[in-house]
């Protein structure tokens, strides 16, 4: 088991923080917790003592009893600089809450109290959890400071959206379930997955094009088959990015969620993460055409007969991403086709796009598509088709990292597809 280092910073959400520690205790980790001066105001050191059997630390020249070691670990024979021997044990350090404030010192290198000297003396991976107001979380200082520390290596388990702390106020912003952030913590420690150190970007869910204030154009797609392509990349080692569009399912633990509703929003979403990107799985329905005039109040229906919209198309997001496409990326895309011709579509789309595969569904069926927890579909490459049969939308995403494993192998873009 693994030795965890958590820094708490302030902010209501530190009580999360409090189950976090008991979960990662029962599941056989040894805890260590450093706080701000501003947490205490909302969790004890007692607390956490309680739990993890060990003393917490708050001030940089305290002195600590346990000399830095790990519950389970004998004590150094000296007494040395706590925070520095705290970091040294640490197998990983997580922070959770991370504060918008903590967030801003860690990306440009403050260490003006325990919890930032101890991440700036830190060699071990970084977990960060954020948590703040849903302003706070949109202002771009804090998406600046965010892409500082994802391009030194933090892994960012993203916030939740809910009711935040200030009464009648909701958003993005909530800290994440404690169980996502163990099981980020905990993929941090795994090495040798099939995907290991591979970024995957996955985007799931139905686009929505606002009408008025109230209604949309949409689409019928759950997510159920993106959110399943995520969870079985994390479980392969991957590093996974969701950008998820109108999404009312719980994403995979440790993956980092992106929130979007129009396609214009996860274009712009898609193309943040892409570069950064080894794998890109385009599995979100991305609505072709929009309103081309959306309002901004309701559009009364009293005293009409009726109602037109103009539609104009919407940008084609997988295009775009492939145009911009680097040297080692593998590219595989969705296509839900309805009844006969649908792979002859799908290998048009493979061709026209550049992609590596293409994932064909036929929708016209009930019983698999949209909505439902089963599917059924072929993966078409440059290669050949491979059907894979009626099953769980968990095997069908296993069927498709299997071939993206294919694909990323020295031989595989010369392989060919076994059925």
């Amino acid at each position: 088991m693994a030795r965890i280092l958590l820094g708490v910073s302030g902010g209501i959400a530190a009580y999360k923080a409090v189950e976090l520690v008991r979960l990662a205790v029962k599941a056989g980790h040894a805890v260590r917790v450093v706080q701000t001066r501003d947490s205490l105001e909302f969790v004890g050191r007692a607390t956490f003592e309680g739990i993890t059997g060990a003393p917490v630390l708050v001030e940089e020249f305290e002195r600590d009893p346990a000399r830095g070691a790990f519950p389970g670990d004998p004590a150094p024979g000296h007494d040395p600089i706590s925070h520095l021997e705290l970091v040294s044990r640490a197998d990983v350090f997580c922070v959770a809450p991370a504060s918008a404030n903590t967030l801003a010192k860690l990306a440009h290198g403050l260490a003006d109290n325990l919890l930032t000297s101890s991440a700036l003396a830190s060699v071990a991976p970084l977990v960060l959890a954020p948590a703040m107001n849903n302003r706070m979380w949109e202002h771009a200082a804090t998406r600046a400071n965010l892409e500082t520390l994802r391009a030194r290596g933090a892994r960012v388990v993203g916030p939740g959206t809910g009711s935040l702390a200030s009464k009648g106020e909701s958003g993005v912003g909530r800290l994440a379930e404690p169980e996502e952030i163990l099981a980020a913590i905990e993929a941090t420690l795994r090495v040798g997955g099939p995907l290991d150190g591979l970024k995957v970007l996955v985007t799931a869910g139905g686009t929505r094009e606002p009408i008025d204030s109230v209604r949309y154009v949409g689409n019928r797609s759950s997510g159920r088959m993106g959110l399943a392509l995520a969870e079985e990349a994390a479980r392969r080692g991957a590093e996974v990015t969701v950008v998820a569009a109108n999404l009312s399912l719980p994403a995979p633990a440790g993956a980092e969620v992106v929130p979007v509703e129009s396609a214009a929003e996860l274009l712009e979403a898609s193309r943040a993460a892409f570069a950064a990107a080894d794998v890109l799985l385009m599995a979100a329905a991305v609505g072709d055409f929009r309103p081309a005039e959306a309002l901004d109040d309701k559009i009364v229906k009293s005293g009409r007969d009726g109602l037109a919209l103009e539609l104009e198309p919407t940008d084609d997001v997988l295009a775009t991403l492939a145009a911009a496409r680097r040297d080692g990326q593998t590219l595989i895309g969705f296509a839900a086709e309805h009844g006969e011709g649908g792979l002859e579509r799908g290998r048009a789309k493979l061709e026209r796009k550049g992609l590596d595969a293409i994932v064909v569904n036929d929708i016209a069926r009930a019983d698999i598509g949209f909505d439902a927890p089963d599917n059924e579909v072929t993966i078409v490459t440059a290669a050949g088709e491979r059907q894979v049969p009626l099953g769980s939308k968990r095997a069908v995403a296993a069927a498709i990292l299997d071939e993206v494993e294919r694909l990323r192998s020295p031989a595989g873009a010369a392989g060919t597809l076994e059925g």
